[in-house]
């Protein structure tokens, strides 16, 4: 432990952030960002370092019962989305809604229902809703690259405004470590709940999509791509794309009754315990949310076999395979904990606080932190990389200046969401024109000046937010974005008539 903290204690977090953008791979940057710090407080002994690095961070992250306890729900969580995405569900609901489209309106907006209605994976939404309606957009003559965009305007921006899936699970970990010594009494949950009326480029990128779509006007590469897709039948490699799981036997019902299970089994536990009158404990919560994930997949693994989907076994064994895939998220997550403990022992919030404090304005630090944010995970083309790098970096700077936490937690999540889109490495983007068919520079191109229009939003609101941490300029917000997108609509109706 440092008694005095000074710039030798942020060099794990400085060291985590360069070598995560260099190499585009957060796991690299947050070991050796450990390693760093272990050498700083223990002498440069290779050997000793690893050694202590495991022994005294690692081992005892993982011994932590609240970090088990997340990491077993992640382990639930992987295996139930595995089974859904792979049992035909999705898009047996996606092609009942497709019955009823006959123009481009309804298609683009039942595709965007789609979106949002598979709210349970980031990764399910590209890898289901695009397939099931590419051959639709094709028919209407609506370009793949809009189906992309659409695809991805309700993958992230959807999963992480809610707390009970993976991407809230793993945001709240992270909250955890680091309001831990700094809000006594505050729990994770609080502070992502508080923040949600505050991811303004989450909500600004979800609401897009219908205001486009109902005025039919494009802009920048996008309005070129709707043009190409008028004049040719086309122009798509169609072997590049994905296609979706689906079985002539599987249901929507493989979608609902799950969910339904899983509500119905959380309040069968909280409601005896005051929920939701009254506060739950965390450990309680994700017990609770852990039990729910398994009876939600027993439920659909035995709706498959009734159905003859999928055999016992085959279903099983897709659970157990999701499981193991969480393996990744596992590691950044101990890491990211590590890190955090790391920064404790060097004294990095200590330092920071001072730092900040020396002139920096409280109302300046979520926008600041919104453009950081957009530039990491632009880079790194990874919004869950960001999260873990920034926020044992923010959370004590906003605790020293007094900065609202609720805007300063959802200008971090912002702007690691606001880059993801920007990035044309990022997973979304590769998975998003995977999904609807398209070329990946091509969906990059297409999207990038709706993401930088909602992006440029946020960003003034982040200004107002952290002077005036009102939930209502959420409204705010979301009437610039009408009044944007109504007079870039009068411009471009103004134009054609000319």
């Amino acid at each position: 432990m440092i008694s005095d903290p000074n710039f030798t204690s942020i060099i794990p977090i400085l060291i985590t952030l360069v070598l995560s953008l260099c190499t585009r791979n957060v796991v690299i940057g947050l070991f050796f960002g450990i390693l760093s710090g272990v050498v700083i407080l223990n002498g440069l002994n290779p050997i000793g370092a690893v050694d202590t690095l495991i022994g005294d961070y690692l081992i005892v992250q993982l011994a932590d019962n609240y970090n088990a306890a997340v990491l077993v729900l992640l382990v639930f969580i992987g295996g139930f989305v595995h089974l859904m995405e792979k049992s035909g569900g999705g898009p047996a609901f996606a092609v009942a809604v497709a019955r009823f489209v006959n123009s481009k309106r309804k298609a683009q907006l039942f595709s965007w229902l789609g979106g949002i209605f598979v709210f349970y994976s980031d990764i399910g939404t590209p890898l289901i809703v695009g397939p099931v309606f590419r051959p639709l957009f094709d028919k209407m003559k609506l370009s793949r690259e809009k189906l992309a965009l659409i695809i991805d305007s309700t993958a992230s921006p959807v999963a992480i405004l809610i707390p009970f899936i993976g991407w809230g699970v793993y945001v709240m970990s992270l909250i955890d470590k680091e309001i831990d010594s700094l809000y006594a009494g505050l729990t994770s949950m609080e502070v992502f709940m508080s923040a949600i009326p505050f991811q303004f480029y989450a909500v600004l990128a979800i609401l897009i999509v219908p205001w486009i779509t109902m005025s039919l006007v494009d802009f920048g590469p996008m309005k070129t791509a709707e043009q190409r897709a008028l004049t040719l039948s086309s122009d798509y490699d169609n072997e590049s794309a994905v296609v979706a799981f689906s079985h002539e036997r599987a249901s929507s019902a493989f979608v609902f009754m799950p969910l339904i299970i899983m509500a119905a089994i959380m309040l069968i536990v909280l409601i005896p315990l005051g929920f939701p009158q009254k506060p739950v404990a965390g450990s309680i919560f994700r017990t609770t949310l852990s039990t729910a994930y398994f009876f939600a997949a027993m439920s659909l693994i035995i709706l498959m076999s009734a159905r003859r989907v999928r055999t016992v076994m085959e279903s099983i064994t897709l659970y157990l395979k999701g499981m193991s895939g969480m393996m990744q998220i596992a590691i950044i997550l101990i890491l990211a904990w590590s890190l955090s403990v790391m920064g404790k022992d060097l004294g990095a919030p200590a330092y920071i606080a001072n730092l900040v404090e020396g002139g920096f304005p409280a109302w300046l630090l979520p926008a600041t932190i919104f453009v950081l944010g957009g530039i990491i995970s632009f880079a790194t083309g990874s919004s869950w990389g960001t999260f873990a790098i920034l926020f044992p970096l923010v959370i004590p700077a906003a605790h020293s200046v007094e900065a609202p936490l609720a805007v300063v937690v959802a200008a971090v999540l912002s702007g690691g969401l606001f880059g993801d889109h920007c990035s044309p490495i990022s997973e979304t983007t590769i998975l998003s024109s995977t999904g609807a068919g398209c070329d990946q520079f091509e969906h990059f191109r297409t999207q990038l000046p709706y993401a930088l229009l909602n992006g440029c939003l946020a960003f003034f609101v982040f200004l107002i937010a952290g002077a005036y941490p009102s939930p209502w300029l959420l409204l705010v917000a979301i009437s610039v974005q009408v009044i944007m997108l109504l007079t870039l609509a009068r411009i471009y109706r103004s134009s054609r008539t000319a």
